[in-house]
């Protein structure tokens, strides 16, 4: 199956298989009373998924409707964005998303979307610390040793990530070529199954979101390396930067943004944004976000536009830059 024939027969199965119902045809409610679905490209566990069960309550609260929230993970992400793009744009069907939308075009050899043609660009919601972890029982507590490990077994430490072309994958490779390394990549279908393994030790490392791992960093399971961010995350004060590790130039967030399918009416569009700007003023969800880690700086339709242009460019550099080979 190419990515570029999914059907919809194949959306509605991975659809079952994450545990979720998709309504594909006609509804037995109202359009009035209709709620509005949030389809997430990940599985639960991720740090997309962490934000949106956060804000849900509040955010249906000023939508002024019901939220159900739809994880379609599978193909990296691809399957819930394309779902995404083929819902009916009258402001319905929303998602979060995260950087691994831009990082698309450059590490698939093939997408069945327009990242920016596809979709209706509604608010960057801010970015959160991302965090390199090792599985307890590997020798390592700072870079410096996990450098060190690598050097002394070229290609035999392997990192996880979420799946070939999402964030985790790239930030790895990133590290790895910032080190001046050799490490071997494993993805995975998704966040939980990667930190499943990690916690058993099956693999090395890898990199995630605080929000996805700030509960496995505190009971010890996972232990942490270093903060990618360019300053320490007030959630994680803790972590040291891979700036105070010498790794200066191995800085990398990661940001999330809520986007429509293409085509949702201007007036609509405000209507959402307005709805966000309430629900991230709401006290449980500025707490949520602060320990999460998460800095929130919501921009307007403009902005999110401009800015997952401006994103789409960088990561074609770093992707060229780290050595990713497109597949």
């Amino acid at each position: 199956m190419t990515l570029r024939n999914i059907t919809r027969r194949q959306l509605m199965r991975h659809a079952a298989a994450s545990g979720v119902l998709v309504t594909m045809g006609p509804q037995a409610i109202s359009q009035t009373d209709r709620p509005v679905r949030l389809v997430l490209p990940v599985a639960a566990g991720s740090g997309v998924d962490a934000l949106t069960r956060a804000i849900g309550p509040a955010l249906s609260k000023s939508l002024g409707h019901p939220i159900v929230v739809e994880n379609l993970p599978g193909a990296g992400g691809i399957i819930g964005t394309l779902a995404l793009t083929k819902s009916t744009p009258d402001g319905r069907t929303l998602s979060i998303v995260s950087n691994n939308h831009v990082v698309f075009p450059s590490v698939l050899k093939s997408v069945p979307f327009d990242p920016l043609g596809d979709i209706t660009p509604i608010s960057i919601i801010g970015t959160a610390p991302m965090v390199l972890v090792v599985n307890s029982k590997l020798p390592a507590i700072d870079s410096k040793q996990l450098i060190a490990l690598m050097q002394a077994k070229p290609g035999l430490i392997n990192y996880a990530s979420g799946g070939n072309g999402t964030l985790p994958h790239l930030a790895a490779a990133m590290f790895v070529d910032e080190a001046g390394v050799k490490a071997s990549h494993i993805p995975y279908k998704g966040v939980s199954p990667m930190v499943t393994d990690l916690i058993g030790g099956q693999v090395d490392f890898g990199i995630l979101s605080l929000g996805a791992i700030h509960a496995q960093l505190k009971s010890g399971a996972l232990r942490a390396i270093g903060v990618a961010s360019a300053e320490r995350s007030a959630a994680a004060p803790q972590i040291p930067t891979f700036k105070e590790q010498g790794l200066a130039n191995f800085v990398i967030d990661a940001w999330f943004a809520v986007i429509g399918p293409k085509g949702i009416p201007p007036a609509e569009v405000a209507h959402i944004h307005s709805a966000l700007t309430e629900t991230f003023r709401s006290a449980d969800v500025i707490a949520s976000m602060a320990k999460q880690g998460i800095t929130v700086a919501l921009s307007t339709p403009d902005q999110a536009k401009a800015y997952f242009r401006s994103e789409l460019a960088k990561y074609a550099t770093l992707v060229k830059k780290a050595g990713v080979e497109p597949q």
